[in-house]
């Protein structure tokens, strides 16, 4: 056969994400860190009130009724706001706007693999710098790298920890490139950096609605940034990359925040009560300000461990990576997943 490809495409690894069990399969799903409560009646009553005139023609091109309804919440003017299909698709368009050959992406690892993905599309040089131990940010490193673009997962995946915003301020005030700030957990979280976005214009705050509002099936994700920031970025957007349900059942979810508050809560308590779980099975628990834990069981068995309760019906997220190798990545469900989860591992006893 041909090699229809370019040569960076054809070498690279494919984004490989969670296990996705068909509909109705009867299975403990925690590894892809979804909230394990429904979206706002408020939105699922605005996706039963389709007009059907709204799938007839096409929808905003830059999603503005959404964008009115992120500025009330959030606080940010609307002309600050980048609408996507899901926050990768803002990744996605900021990485088509600013990387190529000889310029760099810089992040801190282990993080979202998705940047090396995005990155490895546009044959852009990628410097991955190593996270200590106790996950310091290793400022002067990045600084030092000033790539293109430099990605600050905060919360981040798989760790869940929150970055100062003291660190993020000091690497915007020294990088010439574009500071990429990816809060896809900051609903859960104790601070976000909305307030670091609007003091430099070459910072980009990344947002999405799969955890908070419980909508990862509806693809729905915006970014906040300078206009001048954004004006490149719009150029490479596909013309009408929202579409009018997505739309409008995020802006219904949006401002529901009662709603997807109370959601935060019971998460939020359910997460203290696995990681003492954890911590009572011997296991070592990273502090999370996400849905999610870092879990090292005791025996260092992690793989084992993830493939015995796959064997259960019970997924969880194993990363077969440096530094990950003896680690799992937990998804904070009900209380009664939860509760399955553990005493599940506690069956495992000690084998592997």
């Amino acid at each position: 056969m041909s090699n229809y490809f370019r040569a960076n495409v054809e070498a690279m690894a494919s984004y490989v994400p969670g296990e996705q069990p068909p509909r109705g399969t009867q299975i403990i799903k925690l590894n892809s860190n979804e909230n394990p409560y429904p979206p706002s009646p408020k939105a699922l009553a605005a996706l039963k009130n389709i007009d059907g005139e709204w799938l007839r023609r096409y929808p905003e091109p830059f999603g503005g009724q959404f964008r009115q309804a992120v500025s009330q919440v959030l606080g940010v003017p609307s002309d600050w706001v980048i609408v996507g299909n899901g926050s990768d698709e803002v990744l996605s368009i900021l990485i088509r706007a600013c990387a190529e050959p000889g310029r760099k992406v810089v992040y801190p690892m282990p993080t979202y693999v998705l940047y090396r993905t995005l990155t490895e599309m546009q044959a852009a040089d990628i410097l991955e710098i190593p996270y200590a131990e106790d996950y310091t940010l290793p400022i002067a490193e990045l600084i030092a790298a000033d790539g293109a673009v430099t990605f600050i997962a905060s919360p981040n995946s798989p760790s869940g920890h929150v970055v100062p915003k003291a660190d993020l301020r000091k690497l915007a005030s020294n990088l010439s490139g574009v500071l990429v700030i990816d809060e896809a957990y900051a609903d859960f979280a104790d601070e976000n950096a909305l307030d670091v976005v609007q003091e430099f214009d070459n910072v980009m705050v990344i947002r999405t609605l799969s955890k908070g509002y419980s909508l990862a099936g509806l693809r729905l994700g915006f970014g906040i940034a300078n206009p001048q920031l954004l004006a490149g970025l719009f150029k490479v957007k596909d013309s009408y990359n929202i579409d009018a349900i997505a739309c409008t059942v995020g802006t219904a979810a949006i401002i529901d925040q009662a709603y997807k508050n109370e959601c935060i809560a019971k998460i939020t308590a359910s997460r203290h009560k696995l990681a003492q779980d954890f911590k009572q099975l011997g296991f070592r628990v990273w502090d999370s300000q996400t849905n999610f834990l870092l879990v090292q069981p005791p025996q260092n068995n992690a793989e084992y461990i993830y493939q015995q309760l796959k064997a259960q019906n019970i997924l969880i997220r194993y990363f077969k990576q440096p530094g990950l190798e003896d680690k799992l990545r937990i998804t904070v469900g009900t209380d009664e997943q939860n509760q399955v989860l553990v005493e599940a591992i506690q069956g495992l006893g000690t084998g592997g």
